[in-house]
């Protein structure tokens, strides 16, 4: 009796023991991503391309791709069911393209297009119930409702913006490049690295595709000026929210500021291009919101590392990281601990292991094999 006490008590805990441990392949598949690439065509891309992507271990599968045109740009809605991205062209083929997305098999299916409704659209963003593109040469935003089935219904909404900058030969007429919405949802800011502004919008957030209302509507003020010739291409926000940090192309500037309810107050400014290449592009937060980044391309194409104040925002310098050519775009896996880089010219996805101490980003000798890789995206 006694031993079958002691059998059935070792049973149980053993069973007890397997049960609080997670199996293998449950595990690894907590610390997989599915990241969603767009390219540029002009070489021997399909179009987008899906990976799994192993935030732990660096760790990489290529999953499946889909055939379309320039996708320079894209975003996955807040459900992970669909992708919509851009076509970047300026001859009137220019479109906006949505795709039914399975997450776990990183499979897209094409939902319907859209014309884009402004020339070479080059970011896009997307909200449960819209879809909104940054048109470059068309120095336009257009804004798409979404329909019930995900698919995009034409342009509800173009805003068409006037002036020029500084810069005689990049800034001789608007050249919207980034639009992005504040953390608690309330505004809409979009980049004219044509005439230096960020321009401010209010978002109706009761606006649909049935009872069509506007979805957007200037704020008060309607733009925020930066310094002539800077060429304000992307912004993004800590993680609270309180601070936006704007990366310039033309001046290589990062302009912090202060946010609070769709006002921007300049903090500082502070050089990512000490070499004047003119050719700044990205920028991103770490997820502990500690450490900015920001890529620069055409002369010494890397990463400028900056460490965020805890207390006020501001930004001191903590290093330079040198990439592949082209590192036009950028992203930081959820768990901050690597760096993906676009490179566009190397046709590669560059993998840095990140030092959540001090920022600094080591090469893991990592590299996805993409032809013209621009756009990095992970499934959430």
């Amino acid at each position: 009796m006694i031993r079958r006490t002691f059998y059935f008590l070792a049973a149980g805990l053993t069973a007890l023991s397997c049960t609080n441990r997670k199996a293998p392949r449950q595990e690894r598949m907590e610390h997989e991503l599915t990241m969603v690439v767009g390219t540029y065509t002009t070489g021997n891309s399909k179009g987008i391309y899906t990976f799994r992507f192993n935030q732990e271990t660096g760790e990489f599968k290529a999953l499946s791709d889909a055939g379309i045109s320039n996708p320079s740009y894209l975003t996955i809605s807040g459900d992970n069911q669909f992708v919509y991205a851009v076509s970047e062209h300026g001859d009137g083929s220019e479109a906006v393209t949505a795709f039914r997305f399975d997450k776990e098999n990183g499979v897209l299916r094409m939902v319907n297009s859209v014309p884009a409704m402004g020339a070479d659209p080059c970011y896009i963003i997307a909200t449960d119930r819209y879809v909104v593109t940054a048109n470059y040469s068309g120095g336009s935003i257009s804004v798409f409702p979404i329909a019930k089935d995900g698919a995009l219904l034409p342009a509800s909404d173009v805003v068409r913006f006037t002036g020029s900058g500084a810069d005689k030969e990049r800034q001789e007429k608007p050249h919207l490049h980034c639009v992005r919405i504040s953390p608690d949802g309330k505004f809409l800011f979009a980049n004219d690295l044509g005439t230096d502004r960020i321009y401010a919008f209010g978002i109706d957030t009761q606006a649909d595709a049935e009872n069509g209302d506007k979805f957007l509507k200037a704020a008060t003020p309607p733009a925020f000026h930066i310094t002539p010739g800077s060429g304000p291409r992307h912004i993004t926000f800590s993680p609270n929210g309180k601070q936006a940090y704007l990366i310039n192309e033309l001046s290589g500037a990062v302009v912090a500021f202060d946010h609070e309810n769709g006002t921007l107050s300049e903090i500082q400014t502070i050089q990512a291009d000490t070499v004047n290449a003119k050719g700044s592009a990205d920028i991103h937060v770490s997820p502990d919101g500690k450490f900015l980044y920001a890529s620069n391309r055409l002369i010494a194409d890397g990463i400028a590392i900056f460490s965020i104040s805890q207390t006020d925002g501001k930004l001191t310098k903590a290093g330079y990281r040198l990439t592949g050519i082209h590192p036009r775009n950028f992203i930081i896996t959820p768990n901050g601990k690597y760096l993906l880089v676009a490179s566009r010219d190397n046709n590669a996805i560059e993998i840095y292991e990140r030092n959540k101490e001090n920022g600094s980003l080591t090469p893991t000798g990592k590299e996805i094999p993409v032809d013209k890789p621009v756009c990095l995206k992970f499934a959430q």
